[in-house]
């Protein structure tokens, strides 16, 4: 079960768009992330790798924590908020629910669930 200031941290982390940073220091080496209902991604290392791949293809991202969060034992369930921009100005805004399974301190297994059609992107200049 994570302490409260472990998952502080951990949240602290995602909001400094430091996502690749935050796998590095709080999943496990055997993690596991899942989209929706796709089979697994497994590994830190390479869960890490993927993240840095979707972030370089951004021209900015900004990440957000909207709470409550909900712990119960070692199961948490996080609501975050993202906007991507890409190099050519389109914006993407995403919200989703992360259903964690932590050991100990640090995340074994991570579940998002959210709507794809918000991956549509929006005109450079488009409103939000």
């Amino acid at each position: 079960m994570p302490q409260p200031d472990t998952l502080a941290r951990f949240i602290a982390r995602v909001e400094q768009n430091a996502h690749v940073q935050a796998i590095e220091e709080f999943y496990t080496p055997d993690a596991s992330m899942q989209e929706n209902h796709l089979p697994p991604r497994t590994g830190r290392d390479e869960l890490a790798a993927r993240e840095a791949r979707v972030l370089a293809a951004a021209k900015s991202v900004q990440s957000w924590c909207v709470g409550p969060v909900f712990v119960n034992g070692d199961h948490v369930v996080i609501r975050w908020r993202f906007r991507f921009e890409a190099p050519d100005g389109a914006v993407r805004e995403l919200e989703e629910l992360a259903y964690q399974v932590w050991r100990g301190e640090r995340i074994e297994k991570e579940q998002f669930f959210y709507d794809p059609a918000q991956f549509v992107p929006r005109p450079a200049g488009g409103a939000s």
